[in-house]
């Protein structure tokens, strides 16, 4: 494999890394700022904002420069998020650095994925493209517990300050590793468009932002559960984010392996066992060795619904793909935002750090209830958004790529 895959998945993992930090530091920087914790929440929703602004917009952009020059820029935009973040005065400035740095998330992956495919031959395009996206599944079990580690030892600037060396780290391997590329012709923005019409496509999108959604509820807010509700010691929010890591790449790891064969029975038993899991932690986050098991279920179903979710818009919006992609990683982040959104509204209003399960848990019930009425509709009306407009066959992606979720 080229060198130049090693770049992008250290892009991917201080990507992954900066998503997912901030469940660890959270009871830190709301007692560094005087802030409540669902106040300081708002770092996880304004991120995934972030995503969702970011990821068609960034998208567009990119059809103006190679794919270098533009994996270039969004890991000097990445830079500056987090320094912002790391130097930030006030809780404000936080918001701001993290919505900066939440830009280059759905593009990159998007843009990532067809460099890592073009680097290689075609029958090892997928195994390039899971090198690259093996930095964010390993920042889940790395990087977090990494950076709460650091936070707390150090502070949770010292945190941003890491991930700052990771990006850096990343843009010098762009620059000296990743091969410069022609420009390609950019996608008719209108025939893009075009696609977001097909009901399934927009129902497929609503099953994401609630299905995935969900686990957000929960892991927000799971340090300041951990150790107010369930006794765990501070320092024991270093390996328990792990083993939520851990169950995120089980979870992605079979739901991968299924989701070809047999999607939405894959896609119904994700969100149904996530539901459960996300319910049942309500009660099991009052006991420690359930809560541990309850942990790594949530990010195993969780992430099992990611190749299902991911696959469903794509077979819907095979004919224009690319925004298709990009609007359904901010469907995921939007998902996030609304879930920790709601999460804290249910802490504040006297409900309880356990509240945001069942938050979770409704988001998922509703998220199934779409999924048997899309397949339901698509029964009587098989879907048409897999032709393209001018009546030919829908050209198929290069390779099939995870959504880049979180």
């Amino acid at each position: 494999m080229p060198l130049a895959l090693l770049a992008l998945a250290i892009g991917a993992f201080g990507i992954g890394t900066t998503e997912f930090a901030v469940m660890g530091l959270l009871p830190d920087m709301a007692a560094d700022f005087g802030v409540s914790i669902p106040l300081a929440g708002y770092a996880t929703t304004v991120y995934a904002l972030g995503v969702v602004v970011g990821a068609p917009l960034m998208t567009v952009l990119g059809t103006r420069f190679t794919r270098k020059q533009m994996l270039m820029l969004l890991m000097g935009l990445f830079i500056v998020g987090n320094l912002l973040t790391a130097l930030a005065p006030t809780f404000g400035l936080v918001l701001a650095g993290r919505v900066v740095a939440a830009f280059t998330h759905g593009a990159f992956f998007g843009i990532g994925s067809l460099v890592a495919a073009d680097l290689v031959a075609p029958e090892k395009r997928a195994s390039a493209i899971s090198l690259m996206f093996s930095g964010l599944t390993v920042a889940t079990v790395l990087g977090v517990p990494g950076g709460t580690l650091l936070s707390q030892q150090f502070g949770w600037r010292t945190t941003f300050y890491a991930i700052v060396a990771l990006g850096v780290l990343g843009l010098l391997g762009v620059v000296k590793l990743v091969p410069a590329q022609r420009a390609k012709a950019a996608a008719r923005i209108g025939s893009e468009l075009a696609v977001f019409r097909n009901p399934q496509v927009g129902l497929a999108m609503l099953m994401t932002v609630l299905g995935f959604g969900g686990v957000f509820a929960a892991v927000t807010y799971l340090a300041s559960m951990m150790t107010e509700v369930t006794g765990f010691a501070p320092s024991s929010v270093i390996w328990l984010t792990a083993v939520f890591g851990l169950g995120m790449v089980g979870g992605n790891f079979f739901s991968g392996r299924f989701t070809d064969r047999a999607m939405m029975p894959m896609l119904y038993a994700s969100l149904t066992g996530l539901a459960v899991v996300l319910a049942a932690f309500t009660y099991t986050a009052h006991h420690k060795t359930a809560a541990i098991v309850t942990i790594g279920l949530i990010g195993f179903f969780g992430f099992a619904t990611v190749p299902p979710l991911q696959k469903r818009v794509l077979d819907h919006a095979a004919a224009a793909p690319t925004l298709a992609s990009a609007g359904n990683i901010a469907a995921f982040n939007f998902g996030n935002a609304l879930a920790s959104w709601l999460g804290g509204l249910v802490i504040s209003a006297g409900m309880g750090l356990t509240a945001p399960n069942w938050v979770g848990a409704l988001m998922t019930v509703v998220a199934l209830g779409v999924a048997v009425l899309a397949s339901f509709l698509e029964r009587r009306q098989p879907d048409r958004g897999q032709v393209v407009a001018a009546g030919g066959p829908a050209v198929a992606t290069e390779a099939h790529v995870p959504a880049a979720r979180s």
